[in-house]
């Protein structure tokens, strides 16, 4: 992965994160990374790491609470910070991944994050055209991948990992477990396998 990448990155709160990706990132030295994501997870914990190894320019995120390094770092200038709702920055991501040219949304309207956006009224309501958030990868955690990266994930893990799967130009899946075809049933797959380029098996 290059310097200057935009990544999206799954996970929320720290769970269903591929923490070992994060973690070969940091030890490569990656820097200038603008990172997609429902969170800034906390100091130590998931995209936390690359808050702190200075890896991250730009966050596009819905929140950064529970992490004051990325707050201090936001203050000082470090890294620019874009706060999107969370609903909006699924349907923003899931938007790139299914072609469309953008999505509307009455969310926002009248606060900060109208500032900038092109608004538009339908039906005598106003709404504000948000944009897709295509990613040049899109880092992901799943329970298990078979040999063909068909996906299955588990409980709250799915969170923002099967809808990243479809907005990353390079998809690369960090699964819990690497199983034999046919040991997921098909109808148990979330994410299928002609949209998975690589993959890393999460260390014991």
């Amino acid at each position: 992965m290059p310097d200057g990448a935009v990544v999206l990155i799954g996970g929320f709160m720290g769970v269903g994160t591929p923490e070992r990706m994060i973690d070969a990132l940091v030890a490569r030295g990656v820097k200038n990374l603008t990172v997609v994501a429902n969170d800034a997870a906390m100091p130590g914990k998931g995209i936390g790491k690359l808050v702190s190894a200075g890896a991250v320019s730009r966050a596009i995120m819905s929140h950064i609470g529970l992490n004051p390094e990325i707050q201090q770092k936001m203050i000082a200038g470090e890294i620019e910070v874009e706060l999107v709702p969370q609903g909006t920055l699924v349907e923003r991501i899931r938007a790139a991944g299914v072609g469309l040219g953008a999505v509307v949304t009455a969310t926002g309207i009248g606060t900060p994050v109208e500032e900038g956006k092109q608004v538009i009224e339908i039906d005598g309501k106003r709404y504000l055209v948000e944009k897709p958030i295509h990613g040049d990868y899109a880092l992901i955690a799943a329970q298990q991948a078979d040999y063909a990266g068909n996906l299955l994930y588990s409980l709250t893990a799915h969170n923002f990992n099967p809808i990243m799967a479809l907005a990353g130009r390079t998809v690369i899946v960090e699964p819990e477990m690497i199983v034999p075809i046919g040991v997921i049933p098909p109808d148990a797959v979330k994410t299928p396998g002609v949209l998975v380029d690589h993959m890393l098996a999460r260390a014991a």
